[in-house]
């Protein structure tokens, strides 16, 4: 059985991807024990809240090289997406402020630019697959993902997939072994439990 290890850095719920994993036959421990992440076979990084919070606690528990050094395919959710990215640009009280990320994929993170639409972007929306990303393997283009988040990577050339919500931004981004995407898998009923599927099978 494979050995998947949620990265643990304390600002993430784990329980609904370790569920989502459990369905799929599929057992997860949560660790930041080096040895654990070392010795995984798959690495996922959940995350909710802000990229200056998650990146304090990726300092804190010397996580960054762990995840940076990896050559195990790894899978970001939501900000942990974000926090696979190079920089994220936060609103902190009246100003903003620039937050240095892991930078294993190109691409800065800002706040949506949503128009009269309300933030967050919540809820069920398409998502535009680009080229051949081995996550989407048997998943029809334009399928519905579940989306919380008001901040959102900026498109690259990394960029595996799209969606619009007042502007285009990245749903899913590609690296070598480093995968991300901005929805939710595990809150996306057969769909993201596809996905899941087709990332432990990479």
């Amino acid at each position: 059985m494979q050995k998947i290890v949620i990265i643990n850095t304390r600002c993430a719920n784990f329980s609904s991807v370790m569920m989502a994993l459990r369905r799929l036959g599929c057992e997860a421990v949560v660790s930041d024990e080096a040895e654990a992440i070392r010795n995984a076979d798959k690495l996922i990084l959940p995350g909710v809240g802000t990229a200056a919070a998650g990146m304090e606690n990726i300092e804190k528990y010397h996580l960054k090289e762990l995840i940076t050094e990896t050559r195990k395919p790894l899978l970001g959710i939501c900000l942990g997406m974000q926090l696979l990215s190079s920089m994220s640009s936060e609103n902190a009280g009246t100003g903003s402020q620039e937050i240095s990320c892991l930078g294993v994929v190109p691409g800065t993170v800002s706040l949506l630019k949503a128009g009269s639409l309300r933030l967050p972007h919540m809820g069920w929306d398409q998502v535009d697959v680009l080229g051949d990303c081995p996550l989407f393997r048997g998943i029809p283009n334009h399928s519905y993902f579940y989306f919380v988040h008001s901040y959102a990577l900026s498109l690259t050339d990394k960029t595996a997939a799209s969606c619009t919500y007042g502007e285009k931004f990245t749903a899913c981004v590609n690296n070598g072994n480093f995968f991300g995407v901005q929805f939710h898998p595990e809150k996306s009923g057969p769909i993201g439990a596809r996905l899941l599927q087709n990332f432990l099978e990479i």
